[in-house]
């Protein structure tokens, strides 16, 4: 019975072992052994010195002032301080407000429209919004009398336009698992606040937050997985510029091996993203298993 039950899971599991060796497996021990090989062929770890001494990535006038090694990956941790929080509060105080606004499931599609769009055509988008003559950004500011200006052209402010308009993007993910998250909270629990005097600011803060901590673990998790592997973005809207003022480790990985053809170099960036990616992954998903 053992041998049967044996078969039957190989059976069925070997087709998806196949496509995950296939594409996924193999490419990555690819990668990381391309990282350790120069263009002659020798190991080394010349690839490794040449990306981390690297100081030509930041544009010294744009937000992050000089140059530092591996630059776009102070661009990355720039777009997580600011895009992962920005994420979280709004999502969770759309999904609070909209839960007993009438239309609010209406007004919960248009937010997650954002999500369903392809992250090509929202590049394109958020170039629109920040466009001089034609954003939505640019027409709000001219009601105060504000400077106009096409901000993803600007060194200054090109990083910022980015990471905004992902906010708009990316809150519909927080703000759906968060509209979840509220059903799952027993009425109960508002009633009896409610019966000891607790006003809505001390129910939200005192029931609500506490108790979707593990949908926040989640959704802290997924966007700064995101956050970490920004690429189609930041290729369509500016391509990492202007002069380098929003360039990303992604993007620097694309430079490397079909701009300068460098594979050894591109492979390195490659390997870096994953261990950041699993450094900031785990300890997330073990405090998830850890409330469970």
């Amino acid at each position: 019975m053992r041998r049967s039950k044996l078969s039957h899971f190989l059976f069925f599991m070997l087709p998806a072992l196949i496509l995950i060796g296939t594409f996924v497996v193999y490419p990555s021990l690819r990668t990381i052994l391309l990282s350790f090989f120069d263009e002659d062929g020798h190991l080394t770890l010349k690839n490794y010195v040449k990306v981390l001494s690297s100081r030509d990535t930041i544009n010294k006038e744009g937000i992050a002032r000089g140059e530092f090694p591996l630059g776009t990956l102070l661009h990355n941790a720039i777009w997580i301080a600011l895009h992962l929080p920005l994420t979280i509060i709004m999502g969770l105080i759309l999904a609070v407000i909209l839960r007993k606004t009438w239309g609010g499931n209406l007004l919960k599609t248009f937010v997650f429209f954002g999500m369903v769009m392809p992250m090509i055509v929202g590049g394109v988008m958020i170039n629109f919004m920040f466009d001089a003559n034609v954003g939505v950004v640019n027409a709000f500011l001219r009601l105060f009398g504000l400077q106009v200006k096409t901000w993803t052209a600007h060194p200054e402010t090109a990083l910022f336009s980015l990471i905004l308009g992902s906010v708009w993007l990316w809150t519909g993910f927080s703000m759906t698992l968060y509209s979840a998250g509220l059903e799952t909270i027993p009425k109960d629990f508002y009633e009896a606040a409610a019966i000891d005097g607790a006003g809505p600011f001390v129910q939200f803060f005192k029931i609500t937050v506490p108790l979707l901590k593990p949908i926040t673990v989640v959704v802290a998790t997924m966007t700064l997985l995101w956050d970490l592997k920004i690429f189609d973005i930041v290729y369509v809207a500016t391509q990492g510029g202007p002069g380098g003022a929003s360039n990303v480790l992604a993007i620097q990985m694309y430079n490397y091996a079909f701009i300068e053809f460098d594979y050894g170099k591109a492979a390195v960036v490659a390997v870096l993203l994953t261990v950041f990616t699993m450094i900031a992954a785990i300890p997330l998903i073990r405090s998830v298993g850890e409330e469970k």
